[in-house]
């Protein structure tokens, strides 16, 4: 594994755990090099997945990216660290599972509204904000409420 600091092609493994959700081994490295240390992640992959975007615009499925916009739509709610990666997991394994290479952007979409609509509200509407591009405050007031509605029966 390359050193992220000296570049240097060398390093060991100081320490292996599973995560909390046991997705992905997490390793604690030494740069043989420079002795700096790092933290690296294993998860399994069944499949290479890519995400069609708008356009037909082809990508490969980033979980990083995944995990950064729904830690945005949760950033400062009462939402914990673990339960975002561990939804992150679950659509990863879905969309893995399902048999299919390419992934329309919106099926991505749609699972990260499912899964933090049973989390977060705030986190939720957030979300759906950017996902669904919302233009005037009015589109915020209109979904809210439809929100607000579904969250009463």
């Amino acid at each position: 594994m390359r050193c992220p600091f000296c570049g240097h092609e060398d390093s060991q493994v100081k320490d292996s755990r599973p995560t909390e959700d046991s997705a992905a081994i997490r390793r604690r490295r030494q740069c043989e090099a420079c002795a700096a240390r790092f933290t690296t992640f294993e998860r399994i992959q069944l499949r290479e997945l890519f995400v069609v975007k708008s356009e037909n615009k082809k990508e490969p499925f980033d979980r990083e990216k995944l995990l950064r916009s729904v830690s945005i739509a949760a950033r400062k709610r009462p939402v914990e660290a673990v339960r975002l990666e561990k939804l992150v997991s679950s659509i990863q394994r879905q969309l893995e599972t399902q048999g299919e290479n390419e992934i329309p952007s919106k099926r991505i979409g749609e699972l990260v509204m499912e899964g933090l609509k049973e989390m977060d509200s705030v986190a939720y509407i957030r979300f759906a904000s950017v996902y669904k591009d919302f233009r005037e405050a009015r589109d915020f007031e209109e979904f809210a409420g439809n929100v607000t509605e579904a969250g009463k029966g």
